[in-house]
């Protein structure tokens, strides 16, 4: 494939070359993958111990007691892993009155994300499941220094969170959140690790941190109980794909919103976007008028796959999304309802090795720092999936017993002819599918390198006819879409989810390129 190097952005970063390669969100995090390459171990053990470590350096957004999703080619096939985890049996569609809790016990499904370490590593690692931890552990016992947009994410948390229980004691030392470049030393999460990687995830689930987990909750009249814990499973699930432009968009299927950025790849095949320029008013308007499209369909349909009434299968049927498509009108913005097809605040990483294997893996919190619960003695933060269920009575996401919610973390994963061709997400929320689909148009209609499509301004979809674009998006075009009846704000449309941060990685030769965006923190390193 051919890539353009010319920068037509203010903002720029050199895209990485090289045969072996990490790239994530925070820098010491991306360094502990590559370590795990310089010791012979594989993609897979380098994307696992970049996700470890992420728990203790980027803990506004993650952390040990998140969910998690994985795409990996391993080399012969494409896998997909879900594991989020379920409500606590506890539920019931009356304990929650008529309205979802965002933060508080609550709002705390099982956590999945240990459970995907120790399933990916038994299944595709090379090195000891306990090697995977020594970065971390490192970091979380001797300190580590806080980077700048994490020192700022966790202030925002810290005026949100401070009066949960836990929480203080826990993230905010001598009452406040701590600066750009203080150390940070983490003893109880050190623990808490070392006692993971010895048991391979035991301890989390039936063991002395389960206990602490349930005890915690029964203390604060929560029902989340040991049982609920053990009962946890993670399932390789395949992925969901959508052709566009002769590449193959996979992402992991429901519980999550990867299918409406496959959807809206779907809807744009039958477009001709390729006919106009890149940051163009036509090309943006095609954009967001089929992710409004996709994401009307799975605010409608999209759940734990036991209970939705239309398959994935339906709503990624070639004919009804080409119908989708005449729905987008050039003249105007439109405000679209759900079809009717045929019954039927987060991290993100990215690795590869010059032996093929390419992994795509996301683990999350949800918002920011999550339910804002912190296990006393442990680390340990819990996330709030539970506030992605819907108290809308009868929806296939409605809140009850034993059940996943509706997921907006994502993986991404490029095919083409059969082959691997890129492992990417962008982390952030309800940005995440917009931002799968920004990524992909612009890598395989106009032929951007993986940094340069991750420095171009974004733009995002909010509500109806709203969309904000960043500052950097040309004037022209912001000009044109708002004659098209585009309600545009500039920059950012809340503070914690923005326009995300995307990490790339693109086979490009005998070898990749990579991408890590400007507005994390993070860098693709490789050698």
């Amino acid at each position: 494939m051919t890539f353009s190097f010319n920068y037509p952005y203010s903002v720029e970063r050199v895209p990485v070359f090289a045969r072996n390669m990490v790239a994530t969100s925070q820098p010491l995090a991306a360094q502990a993958g590559l370590r795990m390459l310089l010791k012979g171990g594989n993609a897979l053990d380098a994307a696992l111990a970049t996700a470890i470590t992420l728990t203790v350096v980027e803990p506004t957004g993650n952390g040990v007691g998140s969910d998690a999703f994985c795409i990996i080619w391993d080399g012969k096939e494409l896998h997909g892993l879900n594991a989020s985890g379920r409500s606590p049996a506890g539920w019931s569609p009356e304990r929650f009155g008529g309205k979802i809790p965002q933060r508080g016990w609550e709002s705390v499904t099982v956590p999945g994300a240990v459970s995907a370490w120790v399933t990916l590593s038994e299944r595709f690692g090379k090195l000891a499941f306990a090697d995977l931890f020594e970065p971390a552990i490192h970091y979380a016992r001797y300190g580590f220094s806080v980077s700048p947009r994490i020192a700022t994410l966790w202030k925002i948390g810290a005026e949100n969170l401070k009066n949960y229980p836990g929480f203080a004691d826990h993230f905010l030392k001598g009452g406040r959140a701590p600066a750009a470049g203080e150390t940070l030393v983490n003893e109880d999460l050190a623990k808490t690790l070392e006692a993971i990687a010895a048991t391979k995830g035991a301890a989390f689930y039936t063991g002395q941190l389960a206990e602490k987990i349930a005890a915690f909750a029964k203390r604060h009249d929560a029902v989340l109980t040991v049982d609920d814990l053990a009962a946890h499973t993670n399932d390789w699930c395949g992925t969901v794909s959508a052709r566009f432009r002769g590449v193959d968009l996979h992402e992991i299927p429901p519980n999550g919103q990867g299918i409406a950025a496959s959807m809206a790849v779907g809807i744009l095949e039958h477009t001709n976007i390729e006919n106009y320029e890149v940051d163009s008013v036509e090309a943006m308007h095609l954009q967001i008028e089929a992710i409004k499209l996709a994401l009307a369909d799975v605010d409608r349909f999209v759940a734990d796959p036991k209970y939705m009434s239309v398959s994935p299968e339906a709503l990624l049927d070639p004919t009804y999304l080409a119908g989708r498509a005449k729905l987008i009108d050039m003249t105007k913005a439109g405000e679209p309802g759900a079809g009717a097809p045929k019954a039927g605040g987060t991290v993100y990483l990215t690795t590869a090795d010059e032996n093929g294997m390419m992994v795509s893996y996301i683990q999350s919190n949800y918002a920011g720092f999550g339910s804002g619960i912190v296990i006393p003695g442990t680390g340990i933060h819990l996330q709030n999936r539970g506030f992605g269920f819907t108290a809308e009575k009868g929806h296939p996401n409605e809140v009850g017993p034993n059940k996943r919610p509706f997921h907006t973390i994502i993986p991404g994963f490029v095919m083409k002819d059969g082959a691997p061709l890129m492992s990417f997400g962008v982390m952030g929320g309800p940005m995440q599918a917009q931002g799968h689909t920004q990524m992909v148009v612009r890598t395989a209609v106009y032929g951007q390198n993986p940094q340069m499509a991750s420095d171009a301004p974004r733009w995002r979809f909010v509500e109806g006819r709203k969309v904000a674009v960043e500052h950097t998006m040309p004037q022209s075009t912001i000009d044109g879409l708002a004659a098209l009846g585009h309600e545009i704000s500039q920059d950012s449309p809340d503070n914690s989810f923005a326009f995300g941060g995307a990490q790339l990685i693109h086979r490009f030769g005998d070898g990749y390129v990579g991408g890590s965006d400007h507005r994390k923190d993070g860098a693709a390193l490789g050698f």
